[in-house]
């Protein structure tokens, strides 16, 4: 049997590259899949969720009895401070980007909004999803996991 070789190789040197917020974003809306960070009871909450990307805002659906949902609705107005990663990283060579959004959520209640929010972003959970929440970003951070050497970094 022949040995390979490759399994014995050092691994490329990896470089970690801060992205702008114009292409972290841009990143983001490439997938469609995410994590939203919320407080519930004090105490940091992650839940997987997935998103669309519409006129500069993140766009995720929920249902009745999701703590985000309940948390959305009573706020005054100024909304609920959360965090949405999202990421693309390879897991054999640990190569992509990840970037993460700080802002305010919303729950959308304008049916015209709701409608065109719907229309855009089917749920992936096989569950009602009859509320709709905007985050809007005010802190856009992202980083670029690469071996190219002639990447500069920021």
């Amino acid at each position: 049997m022949a040995k390979d070789d490759s399994a014995c190789a050092p691994p490329a040197a990896r470089r970690s590259i801060e992205l702008d917020g114009a292409e972290a974003l841009r990143l983001l809306g490439s997938v469609s899949l995410g994590r939203v960070v919320f407080t519930r009871q004090a105490l940091p909450t992650v839940r997987p969720v997935n998103h669309v990307l519409v006129d500069g805002v993140i766009v995720i659906r929920t249902h009745e009895g999701a703590a985000l949902t309940s948390h959305t609705r009573q706020t005054d107005g100024t909304g609920v401070v959360v965090a949405y990663e999202a990421d693309d990283i390879a897991p054999v060579t640990h190569l992509g980007w990840s970037v993460v959004v700080t802002g305010y959520a919303h729950l959308v209640t304008d049916p015209l909004e709701l409608a065109r929010y719907e229309a855009l972003l089917q749920p992936w959970a096989d569950r009602i999803m009859e509320h709709v929440v905007r985050i809007h970003p005010d802190l856009v951070t992202g980083v670029m996991l690469t071996t190219d050497s002639r990447a500069n970094p920021r």
